[in-house]
């Protein structure tokens, strides 16, 4: 019987949730699987992998086969350096202590990844907080500065007339002065 270490879907559509299973190479997807190795949840950052390491290496050992996703997920955990190193052993290349001390060595390196990706992301989440509260604070100040502009009182401008200096028209003078009566007599007989 062909085994393989594959995923089984789990969770809600948009929020996938794996378990990590060993199964028959023939059974559905999501059916029946020999024993479940542990769990990935990739809606996190980073990804969120429990994986039980001396079953997932047993198994392994016994020639089961991981898929593609599986065997990023094992060599991610560690899985597949250990079977390398055991290997490396078994042909008499390395000692047991030597092959411990390397895969203690490549799990400090690998831890201190992990924890510097999380601690730039929460530097990065916190830098975008602060940008936000920073761009919040700039919008409210200009929103009550423009609201006090709205709501002051408005000052009534002052303007001061100047006197207008009255010239006496020199036109006056010139013209004739004609009495009304006698234009009005004179057109009255013209018509008659």
């Amino acid at each position: 019987m062909a085994t393989k270490i594959r995923l089984q879907r789990f969770g809600k559509k948009g929020k996938p949730f794996f378990h990590v299973v060993v199964a028959d190479s023939r059974s559905p997807r999501d059916g029946k699987f020999i024993e479940r190795l542990g769990s990935y949840n990739p809606n996190t950052n980073p990804a969120t992998i429990e994986l039980n390491f001396d079953k997932t290496l047993d198994w392994v050992n016994k020639g089961a086969e991981p898929t593609d996703t599986c065997r990023a997920i094992l060599s991610y955990k560690g899985v597949l350096y250990k079977k390398h190193l055991e290997g490396g052993v078994k042909k008499g290349a390395l000692t047991t202590e030597q092959a411990d001390t390397k895969f203690a060595e490549w799990l400090g390196a690998k831890d201190g990844k992990i924890e510097g990706k999380k601690d730039d992301l929460t530097k990065s989440k916190d830098e975008v907080r602060k940008a936000a509260l920073a761009a919040e604070a700039k919008k409210n100040a200009d929103r009550a500065a423009a609201l006090a502009i709205k709501n002051a009182p408005v000052e009534e401008e002052v303007i001061e007339e100047t006197p207008e200096v009255e010239e006496e028209a020199p036109v006056a003078e010139a013209t004739e002065e004609v009495p009304v009566s006698e234009t009005t007599e004179g057109t009255e007989e013209e018509k008659a």
